[in-house]
């Protein structure tokens, strides 16, 4: 592997889904796809033997599914996932990202738009504006109600490890607020945001600001529709 290049996994069931992929990226300088796979299962074994760092993964896929591919693909050295849906709000993607996915791609999408998506993600960060995570995620945790009781009871167990301006810091994330926004929010200096989040991240063994906003929903500790 060289210096800046990125190396990607192609896991869709339909052959041409995944040729159109691999000819697109391999127009770019800094890309390498190292495999394609056809189903959940070979996806995993195929980042498992090459070593790769960005995976665009189909959800619906027979044998082995994206969703539990990507759940077995969690790790300190896994590779990101990029899930490719047709619609925006397909509930399936909400599974994706909580199962370990750093944020989804419309199967239409345009060329520039897949190529920054895997360098935004290959880096290290989320795919997702933080608003459009939080919009997706409000919407399927208003479809899957939990009780109050049940949420706080997650809450306290999940989110104890943070500090009271670390849950401060989480809370304001899951509402869609950028860096800049929260440290407006909170006066204190962006790069203190950013340690604030980094540690949030490590405490709760998350990779992304994406999984940190699903937690946020799914401890409870945000409640769609609430002020």
């Amino acid at each position: 592997m060289t210096a800046g290049e990125v190396r990607i996994v192609i896991a869709d069931d339909h052959e041409l889904v995944r040729v159109g992929y691999a000819g697109l990226l391999g127009t770019q300088a800094d890309f390498t796809v190292v495999g394609t796979a056809r189903d959940g299962a070979e996806a995993v074994r195929v980042c498992r033997e090459r070593r790769c760092d960005v995976v665009l993964m189909d959800v619906r896929m027979p044998v082995m599914d994206g969703i539990e591919a990507t759940g077995r693909l969690r790790g300190p050295d896994a590779p990101r996932v990029l899930v490719l849906t047709t619609f925006d709000l397909d509930e399936h993607v909400y599974d994706a990202l909580a199962a370990g996915a750093s944020g989804f791609l419309l199967k239409d999408v345009t060329a520039e738009r897949l190529f920054d998506a895997v360098r935004v993600v290959a880096a290290g960060e989320a795919l997702l504006a933080p608003a459009v995570t939080r919009r997706l995620i409000a919407e399927f945790a208003r479809q899957r109600p939990r009780s109050r009781a049940q949420g706080a009871q997650d809450a306290q167990g999940v989110l104890s490890a943070l500090t009271p301006r670390e849950t401060d810091v989480l809370r304001l994330l899951a509402e869609g607020l950028s860096n800049p926004e929260v440290a407006a929010r909170l006066r204190v200096g962006e790069e203190t945001v950013k340690t604030h989040v980094s540690r949030v991240l490590s405490k709760l063994g998350l990779r992304d600001r994406t999984q940190a906003v699903v937690m946020a929903y799914e401890s409870g500790l945000v409640v769609p529709g609430s002020p």
